[in-house]
């Protein structure tokens, strides 16, 4: 079943980059394979982050709750809204606990700038380490609710 999740998403992510290359005319000036490679990596993560929730709420209610707490500050804190640079230095320190802000600099990195892995090295080091560690938690916290 979870896989159909990382289709769904993948298939988001295919279609967002098509619009913002063929309708609104963004060039990708890097690698679209490394791009998708890499929000892979990012889909994998959030899933995670998925599994952890629902195996956490006891009713899909509780579930939506915890996913809105997780979500609204990992986008305010990620770089998204506002540059990361202008934040205090106490919120700035809380973004790197946020997944989002390093998938924020890959797709700058890839779209904007057109540079490659070897510059996005500790970013998909990040990713990686944030992806083990909350997919481990899940499955982790999964089979104690299965038992």
């Amino acid at each position: 079943m979870t896989n159909h999740y990382v289709a769904v998403a993948f298939f988001d992510v295919l279609e967002v980059l098509a619009i913002g290359v063929f309708w609104f005319g963004v060039p990708v000036h890097g690698s679209i394979w490394l791009l998708l490679a890499l929000a892979t990596l990012f889909l994998m993560t959030t899933l995670g982050i998925g599994i952890f929730v629902s195996s956490v709420a006891n009713t899909q209610q509780e579930a939506m709750l915890l996913v809105w707490l997780l979500l609204l500050p990992s986008i305010f804190l990620a770089g998204f809204f506002f540059p990361l640079e202008a934040m205090p230095r106490v919120l700035q320190w809380l973004s790197y606990a946020i997944p989002l802000r390093y998938m924020l600099i890959i797709l700058r990195g890839i779209i904007l700038k057109g540079v490659g892995l070897e510059v996005l090295a500790e970013q998909v080091v990040a990713l990686v380490i944030f992806g083990v560690v909350i997919m481990a938690f899940a499955a982790t916290r999964f089979r104690k609710r299965l038992e």
